[in-house]
């Protein structure tokens, strides 16, 4: 837990050695004393600023050499920002302090390992306690020490810790079969492998990708590529998988750096994103080309806001990984996410002409636009990856219902119309398009029979959803039902209680239904939950003129 608490809020990509200017105030908001540069890089952890961080650190470090709370502090900056060497140079400082100290422990195991000095990696991880994160790390660090020293039945048998810890069998098999694997012993490298696949948790690309490898290797080729096939079959949407002529783990350090990697990814699973970034830098000190932890380092780093630190990461891949054009999206998304719309879009376009039969990057480049409400824009992206899917395949749904939505709002009715019955044709129980379509209907006095019982179904299917209670008490508004549609609209208020169009809506019922002090309540509401400029006009022009305007307000969009 105090290392949790530690790492709270730390969190940065693999920068260049020293922070930029542009990351570094000018004048330190703290002042230039020992304490006001190390609260100002409190301050910079806060804002998962680890070149900051990094630097006041360092600047009150320099200041006070002793401190140990200090050191902690900045070796873990330092650490999160891929600065390994730096960041274990200030832990081996700590070590005489505090020898039950995880993160400086581990950063020195790391270079200890990084040289092939296993005997050292053992002495230091013999110090900390087996508990919490140490239960399932030592006995990994442990193995692949012994392994590193060529003992591989200790190796083995270290792994053996992990008995006693549920859920990590994953962890246990997928490592004794690396182990095995690296010292040619196949039989078992295979049982141990099978035994990884045996369960959902333990397909995933990374392991996948290695028993692949290894199939190939000892002439199972068909197994091999009936493995990825359907592995690509159970998930369509991942990069496809090549098969490796080499060992994808083939060193000591390689196997730790793995070890790491699924450390990392239990952390992320926890919520844990600080540590799980510690620990993905460590892999990546370990083992620089591995296009998966490279990944997750960006990954974490969105997660916690930082869009051109994850961009650094993600754009570290080397050029030839199968990874590329999925990290290609994801940079172009956090482009978006800082407000260069341009950048993104010329990013998107240019991976949709290196991919000409993929329609991700259009489909990326229409959600980009919906999104930014520009539905010209996302029709015309759409439309082109339309052209490269097959229309008839069912998981393609949420493309056409995409589309329908930009053209609906570009007021291209009829083909929005169609691409709504399309998707609904391909996914018939799906709510979003079902609560879509029949709003649109609503709006429209257009077949309100079926438009209200598609909305029913919606919520039935998906009844803690506010927005879709708001749809189906709108129907029974517009079929006069107002009594009904008050019991209907309040519902959608509760579990949506800060949206405007919602309480809009509950007031125009409530004033139908003659409660004229509490439709004005809901419409005072409204103008108080940030609506949009045209709802602010509609709904205070009501309070204005004390009456129900006809116009009503378009259908919402949908969530992203």
């Amino acid at each position: 837990m105090a290392l949790l608490l530690l790492l709270t809020a730390c969190a940065t990509p693999p920068p260049p050695a020293q922070p930029t200017a542009a990351t570094i105030p000018q004048q330190p908001e703290f002042g230039d004393s020992s304490a006001g540069a190390y609260l100002a890089g409190r301050a910079a952890q806060s804002d998962h600023d680890l070149a900051g961080a990094s630097f006041y650190l360092a600047k009150a470090l320099a200041d006070d050499p002793e401190n140990i709370e200090i050191l902690h502090r900045a070796s873990v900056a330092f650490a999160l920002e891929g600065r390994i060497a730096e960041a274990a140079a200030l832990a081996g400082r700590m070590e005489a302090f505090d020898e039950e100290s995880t993160v400086p422990a581990m950063l020195l195991a790391e270079q200890r390992a990084k040289d092939g000095d296993w005997p050292g990696l053992e002495a230091i991880v013999d110090h900390l306690p087996e508990r919490g994160l140490n239960s399932y790390l030592l006995p990994l660090s442990r193995a692949w020490a012994k392994m590193g020293e060529g003992k591989i039945d200790l190796a083995l048998a270290q792994l053996a810790g992990l008995d006693h810890i549920a859920g990590l069998g994953v962890l246990r098999q997928f490592n004794a079969g690396l182990i095995n694997d690296l010292a040619d012993r196949h039989q078992a490298a295979e049982q141990a492998f099978r035994a990884t696949l045996s369960t959902a948790a333990g397909r995933t690309l990374r392991t996948e990708a290695v028993v692949a490898s290894f199939f190939h290797r000892i002439g199972k080729d068909d197994e091999a590529h009936q493995l990825l096939a359907a592995f690509r079959h159970e998930h369509p949407d991942l990069p496809d998988l090549a098969i490796s002529e080499q060992r994808l783990v083939d060193s000591p350090q390689a196997g730790l750096a793995e070890g790491y990697f699924g450390v990392a990814g239990t952390l992320r699973q926890a919520n844990a994103a600080d540590l799980a970034l510690l620990f993905c830098e460590l892999a990546l000190d370990l083992k620089p080309d591995f296009p998966l932890a490279q990944l997750m380092t960006g990954d974490i780093l969105t997660g916690l806001g930082q869009f051109d630190a994850a961009n650094r990461a993600y754009r570290s891949l080397p050029a030839d990984s199968p990874f590329v054009p999925s990290a290609t999206l994801r940079v172009a998304r956090n482009l978006e996410s800082t407000k260069d719309l341009d950048g993104a879009a010329a990013l998107l376009r240019a991976l949709a002409q290196r991919q000409p039969q993929r329609p991700d990057a259009l489909l990326a480049l229409g959600d980009m636009w919906r999104r930014q409400k520009r539905w010209l824009d996302a029709v015309h992206a759409y439309d082109q990856a339309l052209a490269r899917i097959d229309g008839d395949d069912r998981s393609q749904w949420p493309a056409f219902y995409a589309r329908g939505v930009a053209l609906e709002r570009a007021n291209q009715w009829s083909r929005a119309e169609a691409d709504l019955l399309h998707a609904l044709d391909l996914q018939p129980d799906e709510p979003e398009v079902l609560n879509y379509l029949g709003y649109s209907w609503i709006e429209q006095s257009a077949n309100l029979p079926r438009a209200t019982a598609m909305i029913e179904k919606a919520v039935s299917l998906r009844p803690a959803d506010g927005f879709i209670v708001d749809s189906l008490g709108w129907a029974f508004y517009r079929s006069g039902d107002f009594p009904r549609a008050v019991e209907t609209l309040q519902k959608a208020v509760t579990l949506e209680p800060g949206d405007a169009a919602i309480n809009d809506h509950l007031g125009d019922a409530l004033w139908r239904a003659g409660r004229p002090e509490e439709a004005r309540f809901q419409w005072q509401h409204a103008l108080l939950s940030d609506p949009d400029p045209e709802l602010r006009t509609q709904v205070a022009d009501k309070l204005k003129r004390d009456q129900l305007p006809d116009a009503v307000i378009a259908p919402a969009e949908p969530s992203q």
